[in-house]
């Protein structure tokens, strides 16, 4: 059990719905995983993203960008933060599980267009990754808008997963 110090923003899972689970309540934490918290507040599981763990007293995911010198988005960065969202079910991030399919930026508009998938169609915590990865990807200077589109074509497999993940997950054969 832990206290929030602070009003701390988090996404009810499965669905993804934003709350604020407010300051001086208990929760308690039921996964730590990838720098993110899956916690119990008000008899619901919510999720608090890592970079908003100092609002429970929790360390907080340091995800932080050079001051831009510009107005351009980096395409750099907005894989950077997405190398930072991981999966709640496997320690391997996004991009290393190969559910990134693509990542289009427009400049004009200042907003970041991304395909991805999920391990499986009928995986119930794909509200929560889209939410994941739009929080983490907003952060990217200069981002104003983030739009994440699931797609299952072509459907995802283990041969999509870099060597290190396959590794780390036992799928290396």
């Amino acid at each position: 059990m832990v206290v929030a110090q602070t009003d701390c923003p988090a996404r009810r899972v499965p669905d993804g719905t934003p709350l604020t689970i407010p300051k001086d309540t208990f929760v308690a934490i039921t996964q730590a995983l990838g720098g993110n918290y899956t916690v119990v507040y008000n008899g619901q599981m919510v999720r608090v993203d890592g970079t908003d763990a100092g609002a429970l007293g929790l360390e907080t995911e340091k995800l932080s960008f050079p001051a831009p010198t510009d107005e351009e988005i980096k395409v750099a960065q907005v894989w950077e933060a997405l190398g930072t969202v991981f999966d709640p079910e496997i320690p391997v991030d996004l991009v290393n599980l190969g559910l990134i399919y693509d990542v289009q930026v427009n400049q004009e508009d200042k907003s970041v267009a991304i395909e991805m998938t999920l391990t499986a169609p009928s995986c119930g915590m794909g509200p929560v990754l889209v939410g994941d990865v739009e929080y983490r990807v907003r952060r990217v200077p200069n981002v104003k808008k983030v739009d994440v589109e699931l797609v299952f074509d072509p459907a995802w497999s283990r041969d999509m997963m870099s060597e290190e993940a396959q590794l780390e997950t036992g799928m290396f054969f």
